[in-house]
């Protein structure tokens, strides 16, 4: 199988990348804007005319796109993740190739859900900002291409290689700096909320199965199961042997303590219909103690105080299900932020 991968240099990317090389039935070729790529090609800019005629040169049956952008203006954020989806499915309809696209949404094209619920894949979306927005324009021309195309709706990805600007990437690196000047605490901010973390090896072998498959329209990708960041937060403190404290600076009365030396975990959760208030971020900023008031970091994601997938699209046409435990995923991201010290 021919298969022509966009954006393998990605954090995603660079995963499907793995996951198809170790495939000796995968005939594998990398287009993306950097120097590991086989071919460069940067999609927000490049032309469907010189798309079409690669394509047309390496005549592939399954095209992956891992390609975009999840910081930026609006603007940025267009150009990536919405003009550069229309120059791929162009490209396909130009092209005699007849290739399979395999392209990768995000869970915030859903935008915020009811706590408690699961979202599945016929829920309406309303995204919460501009990534969210960028990304279902690029579903809707997906789905409208005619092609014969998936769309697989990630949902939280964690795992090796995770950005060091996301929540989890943030908590490992505040958690390697306090053990590398002796902190004793570490004061969090916004832990109160709730995603589907799903590990990225996890992902990639979605990607390969729903290459293999002829499941169409919109696939979730995620574990089933939200959890909340602060337990994620507990779980990291033990894995990497966090002597000290972590305490929640802006959780109810009475739960301030994530964890301590002792291992005890605040396990009784906020009431998972609390609104979180003006100005508030849903993913966590860190500090060393003893300085002052936690930072802000403002995360394109958009998706409120929950976000659960309905998995059973996943399992019954893709015949996939998430295998990696989130212990083992925060194991592996302090693993690398530890190699740092």
């Amino acid at each position: 199988m021919r298969v022509l991968l966009l954006g393998s240099g990605g954090y995603l990317g660079r995963y499907v990348a793995e996951h198809l090389l170790a495939d000796p039935a995968v005939q594998l070729t990398a287009l993306g804007r950097g120097d590991d790529a086989d071919v460069r090609f940067d999609l927000s800019s490049g032309s469907p005319g010189a798309l079409t005629r690669f394509l047309n040169a390496v005549h592939p049956g399954v095209v992956i796109n891992c390609a975009g952008a999840t910081r930026g203006g609006a603007r940025e954020l267009t150009r990536h993740n919405t003009v550069a989806v229309a120059t791929v499915c162009e490209s396909l309809r130009r092209s005699g190739c007849g290739a399979r696209l395999v392209q990768i949404g995000c869970s915030s094209e859903y935008g915020p859900s009811q706590p408690g619920s699961s979202t599945a894949e016929d829920a309406v979306p309303r995204p919460g900002g501009p990534y969210g927005v960028s990304k279902l324009a690029a579903t809707e021309l997906v789905l409208g291409s005619g092609l014969d195309a998936v769309v697989l709706r990630v949902f939280s990805p964690v795992g090796p290689g995770t950005p060091a600007g996301s929540p989890l990437g943030r908590l490992a690196e505040a958690m390697r700096r306090a053990m590398q000047s002796g902190e004793s605490e570490l004061k969090l901010s916004g832990l109160g909320v709730q995603r589907d973390f799903v590990d990225v090896r996890d992902v990639a072998r979605a990607v390969h199965a729903a290459s293999l498959s002829a499941a169409q329209g919109v696939v979730n990708i995620g574990t089933g199961r939200a959890v909340r960041l602060r337990e994620a937060a507990a779980v990291l403190a033990r894995v990497a042997g966090f002597g000290g404290s972590l305490h929640e600076i802006d959780a109810p009365p009475g739960r301030g303590l994530v964890h301590h030396a002792a291992g005890a975990v605040a396990h009784v959760p906020a009431p998972a219909h609390a609104a979180h208030g003006p100005g508030h971020h849903p993913h966590p900023a860190v500090e060393g103690h003893p300085t002052g008031g936690a930072a802000t970091f403002p995360y394109p994601d958009g998706c409120g105080s929950w976000q659960q997938a309905d998995v059973r699209t996943a399992r019954d046409r893709l015949g996939w299900r998430s295998r990696i435990p989130l212990e083992e995923s925060l194991a592996d991201i302090w693993m690398e932020a530890a190699c740092r010290i």
